[in-house]
C-alpha cells in the first residue's frame, strides 16, 4: 500500500525489451534508494513495481506486457520525471489515502489554470474512462500519476481536482501540458461503494454517496 504523498522524484534513464515485457532503469535519489532493495515496492508514477536491482544511483523493475498496455510507462520518453513512492509500512503516518498502487486506467489533461510566477494553481481538468465514474465522487480521492488528490468535481468521463502551489512545484506536474496522459487509481471506497450499488440496485443512501457524499 501506499498514502499518494510524493517525496521522491526519480528519472526515467533505460526502457529495454525482454520476454514477456519490458525492463525500466530509474535514476532516484539515495533516500529511495535505500528502500528499493531486490524484492521491494515501490510506486512509479502510481503503478505498483517490484525492484529487482539497485545500485548507486538508480534501480531497476521488469513491466509485464499487461502494465506496459494498462499504464503510460510503456510510452514516457526517455528522462521523463518520474513520480516514486517506497510502500508504506507499519506504523508511517497515512497523511495522503490508501493507494494500492494498481492502476485503473489512463486519463488526459484537459486544462491548467494560468497562474502568476510560474506556478499554475487553481482547478485542473482530466479525462477518465467511464469505467472509473461510478468509483469517483466530489470530495473524494483520486492518484493521479501516483499523487493524492481531491476530486472537486465530475461527470461521466471527466474530474477537476483543485492544486496548490506546493502540489504542482514538488511534483512533475508543473511541467504537464494538455493532452499529456496520467495513470489513474480510484479512491478504494469508491470501489466498494460502487460494487454495493451494483449489488443492490437503488440503494437511496448509496446512491447519494456516489453523487457527492453523505449529507446527513
Amino acid at each position: 500500500m501506499f498514502t499518494g504523498l510524493i517525496r521522491h522524484l526519480g528519472t526515467l534513464e533505460a526502457r529495454s525489451s525482454r520476454p514477456g515485457g519490458a525492463r525500466l532503469r530509474m535514476a532516484a535519489p539515495a533516500g529511495l534508494l535505500a528502500r528499493a532493495e531486490p524484492g521491494a515496492s515501490l510506486a512509479v508514477n502510481g503503478a505498483c513495481l517490484t525492484s529487482v536491482r539497485v545500485d548507486a544511483r538508480a534501480w531497476e523493475a521488469d513491466l509485464s506486457e499487461e502494465t506496459l498496455a494498462k499504464t503510460t510507462l510503456g510510452r514516457l520518453p526517455l528522462g521523463a520525471v518520474l513520480h516514486l513512492e517506497p510502500a508504506l509500512r507499519v506504523g508511517d503516518p497515512l497523511d495522503g489515502h490508501l493507494v494500492a498502487g494498481h492502476v485503473d486506467g489512463i486519463g488526459q489533461l484537459v486544462s491548467r489554470p494560468h497562474g502568476h510566477a510560474g506556478v499554475d494553481e487553481g482547478i485542473w481538468r482530466f479525462t477518465m474512462p467511464a469505467a472509473l465514474a461510478p468509483m469517483t465522487a466530489p470530495k473524494g480521492s483520486i492518484a493521479v500519476d501516483g499523487i493524492s488528490l481531491t476530486v472537486v468535481d465530475c461527470g461521466g468521463d471527466w474530474f477537476t481536482v483543485a492544486l496548490i502551489p506546493e502540489t504542482v512545484k514538488h511534483t512533475a506536474l508543473g511541467a504537464m501540458r494538455p493532452g499529456d496522459p496520467v495513470n489513474l487509481e480510484a479512491d478504494p471506497i469508491g470501489r466498494f461503494v460502487a460494487r454495493a450499488l451494483a449489488l443492490r440496485g437503488s440503494d437511496e443512501k448509496l446512491a447519494r454517496f456516489a453523487q457527492g457524499g453523505w449529507a446527513g
